[in-house]
């Protein structure tokens, strides 16, 4: 049996020489998109929801906005409406619904 497929793989001169980390704790409000700067385009986004024990990824050659989720469960799926968005700016921006209102939430970059 043939498999055929194509891979489309980045190797940045020198490996990640970017990374960072942040905390989001947010309010009883509604929740809205928010951005949030790294200081460098990302190759890797991941968001954590803590209190809740959902993540949201996001790689390099994924379209925007989308993000891979894993639920406390294990179960994976795609987001393709409401997930990250990264911009050329250094920034990248997180969808309204996966910033949940009063939840406890870490975020990574690597670049």
């Amino acid at each position: 049996m043939t498999t055929n497929f194509t891979t489309n793989t980045s190797q940045p001169v020198g490996g990640v020489r970017n990374h960072t980390t942040g905390v989001a704790v947010t309010s009883t409000g509604g929740a809205t998109a928010t951005s949030f700067t790294c200081g460098f385009v990302p190759r890797v986004v991941r968001w954590q929801n803590v209190t809740d024990r959902i993540m949201h990824e996001w790689y390099y050659g994924m379209a925007s906005p989308s993000a891979t989720k894993t639920i406390a469960n294990g179960t994976h799926s795609l987001e393709t409406t409401d997930g990250i968005t990264v911009g050329t700016d250094g920034t990248f921006t997180v969808a309204a619904a996966i910033i949940i209102a009063s939840k406890s939430h870490v975020w990574e970059a690597f670049g």
